[in-house]
């Protein structure tokens, strides 16, 4: 290794030392590759555990929703078998590679040719993720140089696979010591700082949360389906993961899907996958979430919002434990546990012809209900609290407290979209903050009170309603151009009763006629 390479690597890691999440040091880092190193078009893609799947985090010339949206399946394209094996590839002159030209945007072969494309593996006691670069190389020495670009990837990948575990350690490290204490799980007491166990992310204290403490505990090591019930944004999804991290799946594979964010049309081949050929666009076979998630655990969210026909078909996974692909014939057994939820109120779905009967009782073996967080207002502190070191920690800002006007504005409120609205309230007041304090002009204005804004009404009730009474009389009065007795038609009183009203409050009626 060489004094410039060395200062590379040493620049690279010192980089991610300046960021406290890894995705956002991925920028910099594919910047220093291309500057200093030449390696351009550079891509990371790291596991998403919940899918299974591999997500871009940062790539080189994609806008923020197409790397959102950007996917790759084990075995799937050149970092998709770069995944899958774990060994680094190399693809010299990309020009002459028509899977590059097929998918190239807004790159014409004139630009890629002589471009020599890697992708290394990043490791971490498995591989969990790819880096992937191009250069142009000279016809002289490029086997030579090759080799050098490709040892220097492997390097930095590795750096990236420290960071990415030290981040990781990092994390269980502060859930470990945030609240160390013991619990029994069997009486119900909590001593982790209102947490079900240790290193859980479900907060609550109050009565409401601790039934649900109890239930969870109980069905977590059996291999029972379980259906969470409750409002949008009480955290149905956390529950589901504490389910599966409490069980004896824990070290499986946890897949989760949104059954209300995709069409039916896509949806069947989600969850059970289909053939090469089985519709239009299948160009290759894919495995469905039931198949990725077997030996693990499977969480449907906004399961109500599946069609009958998808209905019929998950029942028969349910009951038989197998599955077709789209477009297959084979039969192929799958051993998952399935958590599903909902918002809505399945036994009233039923009755409406909406959801199969049959499949809801195959779902409510052990129902779970999430109470919302008007119903564990002694929890809104404690979840403030949390909201408050997450979002100062993400956007680098010291917050010392939370105001008590702030406290009772917070500890008022009805709360409607529940702990997600929550969430966002004090991920707004935190970026507004100025003195290190969440004050109660911080929170959003639909949480303000009169007092806190000083716009309690001056006008007593008889005022209030007088003036009221008078415009009421004035509209009525325009809309009849003037005619006293439709008008009194119109605001249900009699004639005698608006001429009264008409003479106390001065109004020249006669202003309205045309």
């Amino acid at each position: 290794m060489d004094v410039y390479e060395l200062e590379l690597l040493f620049d690279i890691a010192r980089t991610f030392d300046k960021y406290v999440e890894l995705r956002t040091a991925l920028g910099p880092l594919l910047s220093i590759l291309e500057t200093r190193a030449g390696l351009t078009w550079g891509m990371v893609t790291l596991l998403d555990r919940s899918t299974g799947l591999l997500k871009i985090e940062e790539a080189y010339g994609l806008s923020p929703e197409e790397k959102e949206r950007g996917r790759y399946r084990l075995g799937e394209g050149l970092v998709g078998r770069v995944f899958e094996s774990g060994q680094a590839i190399t693809v010299p002159d990309l020009a002459k590679d028509t899977r590059f030209l097929n998918r190239a945007k807004n790159r014409t072969r004139q630009d890629m040719e002589g471009l020599t494309y890697y992708c290394v593996p990043i490791q971490s006691g498995g591989v969990i993720g790819t880096l992937s670069a191009e250069r142009r190389l000279p016809q002289n020495n490029a086997e030579v140089l090759m080799a050098k670009d490709r040892s220097l990837l492997e390097k930095v990948s590795g750096i990236i696979a420290d960071s990415a575990k030290l981040r990781e350690r990092i994390l269980e490290e502060r859930f470990r010591l945030r609240k160390p204490c013991h619990e029994d799980h069997s009486s119900g007491e909590l001593k982790h700082g209102g947490r079900i166990a240790e290193g859980s992310a479900i907060i609550g204290t109050g009565n409401a949360m601790r039934g649900l403490y109890e239930m969870l505990a109980k069905v977590a090591p059996s291999d029972a389906t379980a259906l969470i019930t409750g409002e949008s944004g009480t955290g149905k999804e956390l529950v589901a993961a504490e389910v599966h991290r409490l069980s004896k799946r824990a070290q499986e594979a946890f897949v989760k899907i949104n059954c209300a964010a995709l069409p039916e049309s896509i949806i069947e081949s989600e969850l059970f996958g289909h053939e090469k050929g089985a519709f239009t666009g299948a160009t290759g076979l894919h495995k469905g979430r039931f198949e990725l998630a077997h030996r693990g655990t499977i969480f449907l969210d906004e399961i109500a919002e599946l069609s009958p026909r998808i209905q019929v078909k998950l029942l028969r996974v349910l009951q038989e434990r197998e599955l077709e692909r789209v477009g297959g014939t084979a039969t192929i057994r799958v051993d998952v546990r399935l958590i599903a939820a909902t918002n809505r109120n399945l036994e009233a779905e039923v009755k409406a012809g909406r959801f199969r009967e049959d499949l809801y009782y195959r779902l409510n073996v052990f129902p779970l209900h999430v109470p919302p967080l008007r119903e564990r207002k002694s929890d809104i502190v404690l979840l403030a609290d949390y909201f408050t070191e997450k979002y100062a920690e993400k956007n680098s800002k010291l917050i010392k407290r939370i105001s008590t006007p702030a406290i009772d504005l917070l500890t008022a409120y009805s709360w409607p979209g529940n702990v997600r609205e929550l969430e966002n309230c004090i991920e707004r007041a935190v970026i507004l903050s100025t003195d290190m304090v969440i004050h109660s002009y911080n929170l959003p204005p639909s949480l303000q009170s009169a007092v806190s804004t000083n716009t309690e009404p001056t006008a007593t009730l008889t005022a209030a309603l007088s003036r009221l009474e008078k415009e009421l009389i004035v509209e009525a009065l325009k809309i009849t151009q003037g005619n006293m007795a439709a008008a009194a038609r119109r605001l249900g009183i009699t004639e005698r009763r608006m001429g009264l009203r008409v003479h106390h409050y001065g109004i020249n009626w006669r202003l309205y006629r045309l």
